[in-house]
């Protein structure tokens, strides 16, 4: 059995559509970070860097704890044999897929939510290098997916990185992907998986 301590945010439903996807049972518990409850120091316990996603996998004896969305999937993907290619090639492909959303995609579209939504002071300098940044990486991953159905060469955790960020952030800025038809299609066809609907519902806050 594995905890899941986790969020209504793009990182956190990573783990929960991984987890379904992979069919590993698992108990979800809401750090609500809008409340301050990931500096609470059982939570710090299990994740030092206060942010969610971080699971406890009881399988492990003694609990294996991992934080930080990456190294979750890289885990869970290892621990079952599925979702990532054994090879060396296919390895590296869902790896750098993976990174790209890690380093680029995620951070400069929550930067650019920050700026354009959050922010009480706009700042039309920091609004504009990140709307920038963002379009030349949806670009980047638009020409990727115009000529495959999936990230890299099958469904993998590259594609679950990024699926609940795309689907999040063409809300936020719809100009940017009203002609990104491989991004598109993509989300289409990632969004109908079971697993994945599943997965974006995780956890069900009470209301």
């Amino acid at each position: 059995m594995i905890d899941l301590y986790t969020f209504t945010t793009p990182n956190g439903r990573k783990i929960s559509i991984a987890l379904e996807e992979l069919g590993l049972p698992y108990t979800p518990h809401v750090v609500d970070i809008t409340k301050g409850e990931q500096f609470k120091p059982e939570f710090l316990a299990i994740s030092p860097n206060n942010k969610i996603p971080a699971i406890v996998d009881h399988d492990v004896p003694g609990g294996l704890k991992v934080f930080e969305s990456g190294a979750i999937l890289v885990y869970l993907a290892e621990k079952t044999g599925k979702l990532m290619p054994t090879d060396a090639a296919g390895r590296a492909e869902v790896m750098q897929w993976l990174m790209f959303q890690m380093s680029g995609f995620g951070p400069m579209f929550g930067q650019l939510n920050y700026f354009s939504r959050t922010a009480s002071e706009k700042v039309p300098l920091a609004i504009d290098r990140f709307r920038n940044e963002c379009a030349r990486l949806t670009g980047v991953l638009d020409r990727h997916l115009s000529s495959r159905d999936y990230v890299a060469r099958e469904y993998s955790i590259a594609d679950i990185a990024l699926y609940p960020w795309a689907a999040g952030v063409r809300q936020l800025v719809p100009e940017l992907f009203s002609s990104a038809s491989g991004i598109l299609q993509w989300l289409e066809r990632v969004g109908q998986r079971p697993a994945v609907q599943r997965g974006m519902k995780v956890p069900e806050l009470q209301r």
